[in-house]
């Protein structure tokens, strides 16, 4: 299988380097985090996004600040990291589920009397092997995919919505990873990419991921799913997701919702492709899944572009009236019976019926 280009999460010489997606498509920058402060600073001011590579960084920035107190921290120490780390992002799932693991794993460390330099090796290797662990997950659910497309003609024409390529996992990705297996698997692909307004993950990020993979790629914006879906044969759309309810509602960037009800009229199928790490069988529906709101500048002003002095390229007032109001709400709940299976590294489901996932 060919790897990922790209690199968006680096683990060097005990700093983490975080691919700076608000830089892309004009630069490829790296933005170093050498602490926990720095890594929720990446994390909340999207520098590095989508729920796997944030519940990553955020391991690491765990790494970094133990490593900076040169001791084990005592337990209310951990705890005040942990909840300042798990506050950075909150509607998606994988970083509270590394979170928990990581905090398990911290007291398995404590209770076998590691000293502290073999403690801090064992949370270093424990990130590491979360970043690997996404990899692999990646992989398996683009080679999962693959056999719902096994009676299809070798051109598809997908859509896809925000990014969830390798700048948004540990490598690969998981609708894009299916997109670039199903390249690998010798089918001539187009991708339509929803613009994704406000950060325009679409038209910034995975227009660019594709572009660095040679695939045939299409911005659209996000009014034009409609028109797409109607004038011409789109064969699936592909979506990621950030937190899955037990009924199969997901919740995912903002406009999933929306497409996912085009493609149901349409009579194209609609696809969720995650982690395991990314069901949550706490909750019952979509409805408990709580929702991010962003900064209404974002809507406003495309206040993400910005120089090295932090001024935005585009002043206030600019794409709308000074002082206007908007909302942002950072994503939507796609009720389960719009999607037509979830694809995860260990099978594909119609949505509601897992219950629940081993280890």
């Amino acid at each position: 299988m060919m790897s990922s280009k790209l690199e968006p999460i680096q683990w060097k010489e005990n700093k983490c380097l975080l691919l700076d997606q608000r830089l892309i498509p004009s630069q490829k920058t790296y933005f170093i985090a050498d602490d926990l402060d720095s890594t929720i600073y990446a994390i909340r001011e999207m520098v590095v996004r989508g729920a796997p590579a944030i519940a990553i960084s955020g391991a690491f920035g765990i790494v970094m600040e133990i490593g900076k107190l040169n001791l084990i921290p005592k337990q209310e120490i951990l705890d005040e990291m942990f909840a300042k780390l798990l506050a950075s992002r909150p509607t998606a799932v994988n970083l509270s589920r590394m979170i928990l693991d990581f905090k398990n794993k911290i007291q398995e460390f404590i209770l076998n009397k590691m000293d502290y330099p073999k403690f801090l090796l064992a949370c270093e290797n424990f990130a590491i092997g979360e970043q690997e662990r996404d990899r692999l997950a990646n992989e398996k659910i683009g080679q999962n995919a693959l056999s719902l497309f096994a009676k299809s003609q070798l051109k598809l024409n997908i859509l896809t919505h925000c990014n969830t390529g390798s700048l948004a996992t540990a490598g690969h990705g998981t609708a894009l990873g299916i997109i670039r297996s199903l390249r690998d698997a010798g089918f001539e692909l187009t991708v339509y990419a929803d613009e994704t307004r406000p950060y325009l993950q679409g038209s910034r990020l995975t227009a660019f991921e594709m572009q660095e993979e040679g695939i045939e790629c299409y911005i659209i914006t996000d009014g034009m799913s409609a028109w797409l879906m109607n004038d011409r044969k789109i064969d699936a759309v592909i979506v990621g997701c950030d937190r899955i309810a037990s009924n199969g509602d997901t919740a995912n960037k903002i406009g999933t919702r929306g497409l996912a009800i085009i493609a149901k009229d349409a009579n194209v199928p609609f696809y969720v492709a995650g982690t395991k790490d990314s069901f949550d069988f706490n909750i019952k529906s979509g409805s408990e899944i709580h929702i991010e709101m962003r900064d209404p500048k974002e809507v406003t002003n495309l206040s993400f572009l910005k120089d090295a002095e932090g001024k935005s390229f585009l002043g206030e007032g600019i794409i709308a009236p000074k002082d206007a109001k908007a909302l942002n709400p950072s994503f939507d709940i796609t009720p389960a019976k719009y999607i037509t299976k979830i694809i995860t590294e260990v099978g594909v489901w119609n949505p509601g019926e897992q219950k629940s996932i081993g280890p």
